[in-house]
């Protein structure tokens, strides 16, 4: 009977993780015609093909990533980089909070730890939309294919910039900031006051590099100020819209 147990656990855990190379092959097409782009952003950085490919497998988050790369890129110091990228990244302390109510008791802690690390949007939304328990193989599949789609893609866009012209560089740099616009754009069809915060944080950075005083502050301390400026003041103006927000999109 015992014996029986565990080849049904097996069993079960082998189909989980079936379906999630599946399910994450998609995804990892995706990550890697982004991470392409951020490859050249961490070209610009002064990142090796196999410093981008480390980066990218132990962080998992382009707007972190990007943002890091960015910082960088402007010499700024640990400090500023470990606070960007926090921040960057804080929406997954939410995301590895919802996958928690999903999680049987028992699950092992190192389960625990591993789930967390491999929490990203879209691995997030394709597991948080299973019914039932969380099985931690279907998440561990579908990482298993994405992930080096994402590193792969990132050591190849800084190969690339090695090689190709600048002109060429230039135009595929602008191909990230086309991926920031799709992010964007769809959530402003259905929340005008995203779209005005949007305005408003383009015109507060502009001001910022030219306001006396702040402007003399570097490029990374300026954005840590202004996100979390921004980030508190709406959180205290639309608490109702924002949570109505979630609700809907759960």
């Amino acid at each position: 009977m015992l014996f029986s147990k565990k080849t049904a656990i097996k069993s079960s855990n082998s189909s989980a993780f079936h379906d999630g190379m599946r399910d994450g092959f998609p995804i990892g097409l995706g990550y890697f015609a982004v991470a392409f782009s951020l490859g050249i952003a961490a070209k610009n950085a002064g990142l090796t093909p196999f410093q981008g490919f480390l980066t990218s497998i132990l962080i998992n988050a382009s707007a972190g990533q990007y943002a890091g790369f960015m910082l960088m890129a402007a010499n700024a110091s640990y400090l500023e980089l470990i606070i960007v990228t926090l921040i960057a990244n804080a929406r997954y302390f939410l995301m590895s909070s919802a996958l928690s109510q999903h999680i049987k008791p028992d699950m092992p802690l190192y389960h625990r730890f591993l789930l967390g690390y491999e929490v990203t949007d879209e691995i997030f939304g394709i597991t948080i939309a299973r019914p039932g328990d969380l099985n931690p193989y279907y998440t561990y599949g579908a990482f298993f294919v994405a992930s080096p789609c994402w590193a792969t893609g990132t050591a190849l866009g800084i190969i690339a910039g090695n090689l190709l012209p600048l002109r060429i560089v230039s135009a595929l740099s602008v191909a990230l900031y086309g991926m920031f616009l799709a992010v964007i754009i769809p959530p402003v069809h259905n929340n005008k006051v995203i779209g005005a915060l949007i305005l408003i944080s383009f015109a507060a950075s502009f001001a910022f590099s030219w306001l006396p005083v702040i402007s003399t502050l570097s490029s990374g301390t300026r954005t840590i100020i202004l996100t979390v400026a921004i980030s508190a003041l709406v959180s205290i103006l639309f608490p109702k819209e924002l949570r109505r927000e979630t609700q809907n999109e759960s």
